[in-house]
């Protein structure tokens, strides 16, 4: 009788997995360069005029929003470059 052959079956290395790793997405350098106001229901946003200073839109001058201390000539990472904040409306509450 013939031997029965057997089928080489390559088993393949398990795919390694990155688990816990930091994956960070791209930012770009701003300096704040004027303290607008305060803005939110509670004040705890600062509304600020930062220069880019690296990126597409090198040297251009946005008005964001940012959470948390912040002083003039401090830098600051913005995600995007292009979408400015709205600008901040005089409250008629407290003048007469």
């Amino acid at each position: 009788m013939a031997e029965p052959t057997e089928k080489k079956v390559e088993e393949k290395a398990p795919a390694k997995e990155k688990k816990g790793g930091v994956s960070f997405s791209n930012a770009f350098p701003a300096e704040v360069q004027e303290i607008v106001g305060r803005t939110g229901t509670r004040g705890g946003i600062i509304q600020v005029r930062a220069k880019v200073l690296d990126g597409p839109d090198k040297d251009k001058i946005l008005r964001r929003n940012v959470k948390g201390a912040v002083a003039i000539k401090d830098l600051i990472m913005l995600r995007e470059t292009e979408i400015e904040a709205r600008s901040l409306r005089v409250s008629k509450r407290g003048k007469r």
